[in-house]
């Protein structure tokens, strides 16, 4: 099965993210995290469920520290949810689907 996840890197990131049409949401992980690796499957179901409407983009700190610093990321997993290449929402550390989609859907109504 192909990914529905986008890998995007510093230099990658405006075209892919801030220039998207659609709710963008950007995964900072890295290989060495637990915690990332576990909401990964909820982003590959999230990004399935609303296919078209909400894109998803992981981007690897270890190999682009750009985007984390420009941001301000200090631990991962992080997600940033842009609308309109606007950062909407920032949402730090593993959390289960439901209340993922709790944080990221308000953001689809605006959109």
């Amino acid at each position: 099965m192909m990914s529905t996840t986008i890998e995007v890197t510093d230099a990658s990131f405006q075209t892919e993210v801030l220039a998207s049409p659609v709710l963008t949401i950007t995964d900072l992980w890295a290989e060495w995290c637990g915690p990332c690796k576990r909401i990964a499957p909820l982003l590959e179901e999230i990004a399935t469920d609303f296919a078209g409407q909400i894109k998803i983009t992981k981007l690897d700190v270890d190999a682009n520290p750009g985007v984390p610093g420009q941001y301000g990321v200090m631990g991962i997993p992080t997600l940033l949810v842009f609308n309109g290449g606007m950062l909407v929402e920032t949402i730090v550390g593993f959390m289960p689907k439901d209340r993922l989609l709790g944080k990221i859907l308000p953001h689809l109504s605006v959109a």
